[in-house]
């Protein structure tokens, strides 16, 4: 029997300008105070798990990878906030969140997507880890792996510089790539009934045609995101859900409701 099902519709994306970046951080502010448990509480899971990993790499004498990882920790942040996208989501609709709702979208909602944009989060996460590793053995060559960032004799060496400005690049290459994949596909597979890859396909082209007015919005995460981070990571129980609701509310100017 032949499957004439077909593909979900998904209208072209509106325009952003530098005040849906500001109207989308008021919104998100608004549904933060609106449902500030759900906001805690995912604030909290963020920093936990940041500092769990600080503590982890300390305790097992591995502090050399603190600060590679402390760069690709935020990359994971537009799937860990996919519950804030569901609470912004269920009070757009007029609904009081839950915390079933929440999960369901989070573990399963939208036929399995969220889980495989995970491994696709995951995947990038990985590949940034081997290449700061790459980048401190080629700078470095066969020396044991030691954590530069503690030692300013090794890091202002020519062989410290070379690591800082290759990692850099490499690191906000692959960053700015991640981000243009999926702040906006992780929002749309929360929102409609879409696949991972067109997701990430409709995320790209958004983020190129508005590039301008994306990369403020990446340097707003990136600045808000260093400084909820500095005290211990404390700072992002209140910027990460912020932060998510507002990438949210910047979804939904893209794609407004009832488009398609």
């Amino acid at each position: 029997m032949t499957d004439t099902t077909e593909p979900p519709v998904i209208p072209d994306a509106q325009a952003v300008t530098t005040a849906d970046l500001t109207a989308a951080l008021a919104a998100g502010w608004r549904d933060f105070l609106k449902a500030p448990m759900f906001g805690i509480v995912f604030g909290a899971l963020f920093s936990v798990i940041g500092i769990t990993i600080y503590l982890q790499l300390v305790v097992q004498g591995s502090s050399y990878w603190i600060l590679p990882l402390a760069c690709g920790f935020p990359l994971v942040g537009p799937f860990l906030a996919v519950g804030l996208y569901e609470v912004s989501r269920e009070l757009e609709a007029g609904q009081k969140p839950t915390w079933p709702r929440i999960f369901r979208t989070i573990l399963g909602q939208s036929q399995g997507q969220v889980p495989s944009m995970a491994f696709v989060v995951l995947f990038f996460y990985l590949v940034w880890v081997y290449l700061a590793h790459l980048v401190f053995a080629l700078s470095f060559g066969l020396r044991p792996l030691t954590n530069v960032m503690t030692s300013a004799d090794l890091l202002f060496s020519p062989q410290g510089i070379t690591m800082l400005l290759v990692g850099t690049i490499v690191g906000g290459a692959l960053a700015a790539l991640l981000f243009a994949v999926t702040v906006m596909a992780v929002p749309m597979i929360v929102d409609r009934d879409v696949d991972v890859v067109t997701a990430m396909i409709r995320s790209f082209t958004f983020v190129r045609d508005n590039a301008g007015t994306m990369a403020l919005w990446a340097v707003i995460v990136v600045v808000l995101s260093i400084l909820g981070s500095l005290p211990g990571f404390l700072g992002m129980i209140l910027v990460f859900p912020v932060l998510g609701h507002a990438t949210w509310h910047l979804y939904r100017r893209a794609y407004p409701r009832g488009d398609g």
